[in-house]
C-alpha cells in the first residue's frame, strides 16, 4: 500500500479541519448502509404505541440489508445520507480535525510528549462540542434511517429541508437537539475509544519501527506534530505508511464499538422515538433493560463494529493522506 510521504511543514489546522471532515464524508459513502443497517437492528423489537404487529423482522448483517432492499428498494440502503453528509462536514471536522490543537492546550507547556488523560480530555472535548453543534443532522440523519421499521412504512419527511422543517413545528426547536445529552456521552466515549486508541496504536507502531515500507522512507527534519493525531518527535519516521494507519485505525474501531454500543443503542432509540413515547433518556435506558435486558445494551453489535472497523480504516487513511495532499500542494500555489 503507497501512500504520500510525510511532508517537511506541519499541517496547519484549517488543513486539518477541511481533512477531517472531507475524510469522514468519504467513509460515509463507503460505509453507510453498514450503519443503516446498525440503526434498524437498534430498534427492532422496541416497543411503540399503539403496538403494531405488521413490522418487518431483521435478522444479522446481511439478512437486515436483503431484506431492505427487496421491501423497500436498494435506495434505502442510503436513506438519511444527506443529512450523514451534513453531519459529517460539521462534526467530523470538529471532534477529529481540531483534536490535536485541543491536546496541546492539555498538555503542560515543556512536556516532551502528551499524557494520556490530556488525550481523554481532548477527545472528550471535541467530541462534545461537535456534538453540540451538528445534534441536528444526527436527529435527521437518524429519523430517515429508522423510516422503513414503521409499520406502514409510511414516509415520514419528504427530504431533508422538510425533516428540519417538520421536527421544529412539531416538536419545537428542541426535538432537533433530541437526545443531545447520550449522544455527548456517546461521542465522547466513542471519541476517546476511536482518537486516543489510535493515537496510542500508532505511537506504539511508530516506535518499534514494525510497519516500515519503501513508500514512506525519508530524510531530514520535521518540526511539530505533522501526523494527526499521533503527535511526533520532530523526525520523519520510516513506519509511518498506510498499513500503520490501517493497523491503528482497525484497532480503534472495535475499542470506540465495544464502549459505546451501550449508550449508542439509547441514544438510536431515543432520537427515533416521537413525542411523548419516554420521559427522558433514562426511561428509555429502564424500558430497553426491562424488555431485552444486558444483551439489549448491545443490539446491532456485529453490524456496528463492522461500520464503525471499516469507517475508522477509511476516514484515518483517507484523512492522513488528504492533509499530506493538501500540505504539500500549498507551497506550489504560493
Amino acid at each position: 500500500m503507497v501512500g504520500l510521504k510525510p511532508p517537511e511543514v506541519p499541517p496547519t489546522a484549517a488543513v486539518k479541519f477541511f481533512s477531517a471532515g472531507t475524510a469522514a464524508c468519504i467513509a460515509d459513502l463507503c460505509t453507510f448502509p453498514l450503519d443503516t443497517a446498525k440503526v434498524r437492528l437498534q430498534i427492532q423489537g422496541e416497543v411503540r404505541i399503539p403496538r403494531s404487529t405488521g413490522t418487518v423482522e431483521y435478522r444479522g448483517v446481511l439478512g437486515t440489508l436483503s431484506t431492505m432492499v427487496r421491501t423497500e428498494g436498494p435506495r434505502s440502503l442510503y436513506s438519511g445520507l444527506a443529512a450523514g453528509l451534513q453531519r459529517q462536514m460539521s462534526f467530523a471536522s470538529i471532534r477529529i480535525g481540531l483534536y490535536d490543537s485541543v491536546k496541546q492546550l492539555y498538555t503542560p507547556k515543556g512536556a516532551e510528549s502528551t499524557g494520556l488523560a490530556a488525550r481523554l480530555l481532548a477527545g472528550c472535548t471535541t467530541g462534545a462540542v461537535a456534538v453540540t453543534c451538528a445534534q441536528p443532522t444526527d436527529v435527521v440523519k437518524v429519523r430517515f434511517q429508522a423510516n422503513g421499521a414503521t409499520a406502514d412504512g409510511a414516509r415520514r419527511y419528504s427530504g431533508t429541508v422538510d425533516a428540519y422543517r417538520t421536527i421544529a413545528r412539531e416538536e419545537g426547536v428542541r426535538g432537533l437537539w433530541r437526545g443531545t445529552l447520550p449522544n455527548i456521552a456517546r461521542n465522547a466515549i466513542v471519541n476517546c475509544g476511536e482518537l486516543v486508541t489510535y493515537d496510542l496504536i500508532k505511537d506504539a507502531l511508530l516506535r518499534a519501527q514494525l510497519l516500515t515500507g519503501e513508500d514512506s522512507v525519508g530524510t531530514g527534519t520535521q518540526p511539530g506534530a505533522v501526523l494527526v493525531p499521533t503527535a511526533l518527535k520532530p523526525q520523519l519516521c520510516p513506519a509511518d505508511n498506510v498499513p500503520c494507519h490501517f493497523v491503528a485505525a482497525f484497532g480503534a474501531g472495535f475499542c470506540a464499538t465495544v464502549v459505546a454500543s451501550p449508550v449508542d443503542v439509547v441514544k438510536t432509540r431515543y432520537m427515533n422515538a416521537g413525542p411523548g413515547q419516554y420521559r427522558n433518556v433514562l426511561s428509555c435506558l429502564l424500558a430497553l433493560l426491562m424488555q431485552d435486558g444486558v444483551t439489549g445494551l448491545y443490539k446491532g453489535f456485529v453490524p456496528s463494529f463492522l461500520r464503525l472497523g471499516s469507517w475508522n480504516i477509511v476516514m484515518f487513511t483517507s484523512y492522513e493522506q488528504l492533509q499530506r495532499a493538501v500540505t504539500l500542494a500549498r507551497p506550489a500555489q504560493s
